[in-house]
């Protein structure tokens, strides 16, 4: 879910019972709030993204779609799809014939995603819980999360219902803010971050809220830790790039 309506309630910090050293296995902000928050900045959360990226989301974006490896006429599942600019890349895939249904518990997200791509014939977006996705089991050839793992109440439990409505030979992806090796570049890295977002945020009145997304990374896993959950909720052949000096990690992994 790429999130005032009431931003200071929003304004949650996970660390503050998880610490930074250790692992934790989800998210401990309530839904209500992180939605609610994903709805206060779903306006701005574009022009904030092509700020705080420098434009290069949209190359990250491609790249998943290579990992997802859809083809003409297939179809996918983008979970915490945002405003669908990954849905929408994932439609171009599998062209006019295919499939591809963007996923989203904030309901301004999706207000966004449909006025900007509503009228691609192969794409919708509906409203959903990532840890309970209204699909039956295997109708899907592959099934995608960007930016949005972290979100999660929890992560493992993600993977298995994304690696659940996937056919058997299909793929799951995951596109994450990850700490970048080595730990010299990884705290200097976390203290941009951590003042970076706060500060666009100012500049477009949703400080608040973004102060919450350098906070969501602390306590989050590694990419050897994610590719371990991957595994362990059954999927075979998981896979790991960098991306961006290794601010990014694209994770990959195929089901049996």
């Amino acid at each position: 879910m790429s999130e005032a309506r009431r931003p200071a309630e929003a304004s949650v910090d996970p660390s503050a019972t998880d610490s930074r050293h250790q692992s934790r296995s989800g998210n401990p902000v309530p839904e209500p709030r992180v939605a609610s928050m994903f709805d206060s900045i779903a306006p701005v959360y574009d022009r904030m993204n092509t700020i705080m990226t420098a434009g290069l989301d949209g190359r990250w974006r491609r790249a998943a779609v290579r990992a997802a490896r859809v083809s003409p006429g297939g179809s996918a599942l983008d979970v915490a799809c945002g405003t669908g600019k990954l849905t929408a890349a994932l439609g171009a895939a599998v062209g006019p014939t295919g499939r591809v249904v963007g996923v989203d518990l904030s309901t301004a997200m999706l207000e966004e995603a449909r006025r900007a791509f509503g009228e691609l014939g192969q794409v919708e977006f509906v409203a959903g819980n990532a840890l309970d996705l209204p699909f039956e089991a295997n109708v899907f050839d592959a099934a995608t999360i960007a930016f949005g793992l972290r979100n999660l109440a929890s992560f493992e439990d993600g993977f298995r219902e994304m690696a659940r409505v996937v056919r058997p030979g299909g793929r799951v992806v995951c596109l994450e803010l990850t700490t970048p090796r080595p730990k010299i570049a990884g705290r200097f890295y976390s203290a941009v971050f951590g003042r970076m977002a706060p500060s666009v945020g100012r500049v477009f009145g949703r400080r608040e809220a973004y102060a919450y997304l350098p906070h969501s990374l602390d306590g989050f896993p590694n990419a050897e830790e994610l590719a371990e959950t991957m595994r362990q909720v059954g999927l075979a052949n998981v896979t790991v790039r960098r991306l961006a000096l290794g601010a990014l990690a694209l994770h990959s992994g195929e089901v049996r």
